[in-house]
């Protein structure tokens, strides 16, 4: 099964429209059949899993011992990194594809680490941004002058267009 690793904030919360959306996109992704990748917290991490879990779907939590405490009840299998850093490198090795909902720093930092990756053809694979904040901030980064544009860096307006160019294997 194809994994997509998902970031996001983790401070969202289920009265939240951010949260049904990962939630959303949980539940679509698992019945497409791909398997759920994230950091195994609260937020759009735990909406996420939940909805693959509502969908029929596994999940992959990585934690780590920086942050304490558990994975949240809908990861099936967690996976438990000694450092943070440890544990944002294990997310983008496990993933297939990338979505980046929004975030506060921690998300910046993950879009930011995806994105130069990609630049250095570390990873060559999807990297979709459904966060409607981060779709501003991306697309004003995308015209400073010495920034590549990267052509595995997409803005998925919905979660249809995000899992349509999962499914069809581009961005």
């Amino acid at each position: 099964m194809p994994v997509v690793t998902i970031f996001g904030s983790s401070q969202a919360n289920e009265s939240e429209p951010d949260y049904e959306e990962a939630r959303g996109l949980g539940t679509a992704l698992a019945k497409a059949g791909y398997t759920i990748c994230n950091g195994g917290y609260g937020g759009m991490m735990e909406a996420s899993a939940r909805g693959a879990k509502e969908g029929g779907g596994k999940t992959i939590g990585i934690t780590t011992e920086d942050f304490g405490g558990p994975a949240n009840r809908w990861i099936d299998r967690e996976i438990r990194m000694k450092k943070w850093s440890e544990r944002l490198f294990k997310l983008i090795e496990t993933g297939d594809a990338y979505v980046v909902f929004d975030g506060g720093t921690g998300t910046l930092v993950e879009l930011f680490v995806l994105w130069e990756m990609s630049n250095k053809k570390f990873i060559q694979k999807p990297i979709l941004v459904l966060g409607n904040q981060l779709h501003g901030l991306v697309s004003r980064i995308r015209k400073f002058p010495h920034v590549i544009n990267n052509p595995n860096l997409f803005l998925a307006e919905t979660i249809e267009d995000a899992l349509d160019r999962l499914k069809r294997g581009r961005t």
